[in-house]
């Protein structure tokens, strides 16, 4: 699985720094094989595939952060947006 063509900040705008938009395609090529590689191992190892998945799953869904969602920036809005 590529990574994701765009980002998007909570109000639905798109992350466009290029500096940010690498990182975050680097960052999720590396977390894919690294995911894929502990997939592999865990089968190896006897663990169902859906068992994984669903743990998986589990663990992502219980990740947390207390950073506040960004929005995005004055300048990067339409005219008509800007207050």
């Amino acid at each position: 699985m590529t990574a994701p063509d765009r980002w998007l900040r909570k109000d639905g705008t798109v992350v466009s720094c290029t500096e940010s938009v690498k990182v975050l395609t680097e960052t999720w090529e590396e977390t894919e094989t690294a995911l894929q590689d502990f997939f592999e191992d865990a089968v190896l190892l006897g663990v169902a595939k859906a068992e994984w998945k669903a743990k998986l799953h589990e663990m992502i869904d219980a990740l947390e952060c207390d950073y506040e969602e960004k929005t995005a920036p004055a300048e990067a809005l339409p005219p008509e947006g800007r207050r």
